[in-house]
């Protein structure tokens, strides 16, 4: 398994939008992102510097892709 980048929380919003992501709105330090296509995921994003390993390897499940696939879209 491919080490995951560190990477902000700016980047991760940019590389999810290439996946059919928009963003929905945004409370505090927190993008929302939703899912254009069904079946409509909702993604919570920080707005953070350095996104932590372990967070962004939910989110990742979460979107329904591999690292693998998250990386490409980087």
């Amino acid at each position: 398994m491919p080490k995951l980048p560190v990477i902000s929380g700016k980047e991760a919003v940019k590389a999810f939008s290439k996946k059919g992501y928009e963003v929905d709105h945004q409370t505090g330090s927190h993008i929302i992102l939703r899912q254009r296509e069904y079946p409509h995921r909702r993604l919570t994003v920080p707005n953070h510097k350095e996104i932590a390993k372990g967070t962004l390897r939910g989110l990742i499940k979460q979107a329904g892709l591999t690292v693998e696939e998250y990386i490409e879209l980087l």
